[in-house]
């Protein structure tokens, strides 16, 4: 298990670029599996869960080639579908939650998928119900045994569904199933996440026919069969709001590189609302060094809370880092997490740090801003999920004295090099 030492209370400074998307790169790799024609890829993050994708859709007998430094291209003209009956792809695939978004695929292309119940974050209850309940919608038929999920249907026909919830990976199964079904789907209170308006615009420019993409209702009229395409990502919303928390938290000047601003949705305003100050400089985001910032208050004087909710809500992947942020902020703030029951419990290491937090429930977080009265203090603490784990990485580099943050496994599932890409602005990070 590796760690990072990390000397603290270091003001940084220079430009970050942002990788590639994480959640889009999951549902994007999935889907070459659509078309035996190949696809080519670019900015794709050298992450450890888009890795493990990679590499398992190389042993599934996709050819994998490495054509830049974030560019592939695939070709799944042989796909070998006996391994995934053996011990390697269960022990694979079961490590990678992203496995989930195989079987839309799988199941459009050769009628069938079969996966071990996914890993990923243990941040609670994460039901796949979504998507099994969209597979069999469309005709497929679904066992699961206490180990492997698996679906089949030989003569997948469109129709009308009303997803239960809008889930992102669940709509994203869904409609990559539909694309080829027979006649006409529609999926009411779709996702619409920019990682879905991504996905759509690439099955489409692969020959798929959907239409209200950006919207809770699509429409996929089935098409026999795909070709191929090429794609580039979106830079990661997520990545880019934790460095805006990081630059507030640490005092920092720092430029955030080809940002795509438009498709940030509510991030930069959501932030704003902390007292950060930021400047937009064509697709950059510029954020002075700051003293102070003071969080926000509703118009009628009231606490301002920050909650998750579907896009074009505020993404649950940042919540962990708003908190964070708040920490050295002048003011209150109530932080309530509406998805993940267990994704706030790594606060005990903040409050261990010297934070003002009252943890009310499972779900909601109050902070007391220090409004920079004291500094946090270095501690040694666990990476429990990969957003709590960046969320700690910000406090050590924010904190007085050295901090060890072990179990960093979980942070480079989702980070590219970031210990490198800080320590090249200023910041002190040892990967021991």
């Amino acid at each position: 298990m590796a760690s990072f030492k990390i000397t603290g209370g270091r003001r940084l400074k220079g430009e970050l670029i942002p990788q590639g998307a994480k959640n889009e790169a999951l549902q994007i790799l999935c889907a070459v599996l659509l078309t035996k024609e190949p696809v080519t890829i670019h900015n794709i993050p050298n992450i450890r869960d888009v890795n493990q994708l990679i590499d398992l859709l190389g042993d599934l007998g996709v050819w994998v080639t490495k054509i830049g430094e974030s560019s592939y291209r695939f070709v799944a003209s042989d796909v070998n579908l006996d391994y995934l009956e053996s011990e390697t792809y269960q022990r694979k695939a079961a490590a990678l939650r992203g496995s989930v978004m195989l079987l839309g695929p799988m199941l459009a292309r050769f009628k069938k998928g079969r996966i071990p119940r996914p890993g990923g974050d243990k941040i609670g209850r994460r039901r796949l119900d979504t998507h099994f309940l969209g597979f069999e919608k469309l005709g497929a038929t679904f066992h699961y045994d206490g180990d492997f999920y698996r679906v089949e249907g030989d003569h997948l026909k469109g129709v009308y569904m009303l997803l239960d919830e809008a889930s992102v990976t669940g709509t994203a199964n869904v409609l990559m199933a539909a694309v080829m079904a027979e006649g006409t789907t529609t999926i009411y209170n779709a996702a619409c996440e920019p990682y879905l308006q991504q996905l759509s615009k690439m099955l489409n420019s692969m020959g798929a026919k959907i239409s209200g993409v950006g919207s809770n209702l699509l429409t996929i009229e089935g098409v026999s069969e795909l070709h191929g395409t090429e794609h580039t990502m979106l830079p990661d919303m997520i990545e880019i709001g934790s460095f805006i928390g990081m630059a507030a938290m640490t005092q920092s000047e720092i430029t955030i590189k080809n940002c795509q601003i438009p498709q940030l949705g509510i991030i930069p305003d959501t932030f704003k609302r902390l007292g950060i100050q930021m400047e937009f400089r064509g697709d950059d985001i510029f954020i002075p060094a700051q003293e102070r910032y003071q969080i926000d208050t509703f118009l009628d004087g009231g606490m301002m809370t920050v909650a998750d909710a579907p896009w074009p809500g505020f993404t649950p992947d940042l919540l962990s880092i708003v908190l964070v942020t708040a920490v050295q902020a002048s003011g209150t703030v109530l932080i309530h997490q509406k998805m993940f029951e267990s994704r706030l419990f790594f606060v005990d290491k903040l409050i261990e740090m010297g934070a003002q937090i009252i943890l009310c429930d499972p779900h909601r977080a109050t902070v007391v801003g220090l409004n920079r009265q004291m500094p946090l203090k270095g501690i040694r603490m666990a990476s429990p999920d990969i957003r709590a784990g960046v969320a700690l990485l910000i406090a050590a580099l924010s904190a007085k004295g050295n901090s060890i943050i072990d179990n960093i496994e979980q942070i480079d599932r989702g980070y590219q090099n970031i210990d490198t890409r800080l320590n090249a602005i200023g910041a002190e990070i040892i990967r021991l």
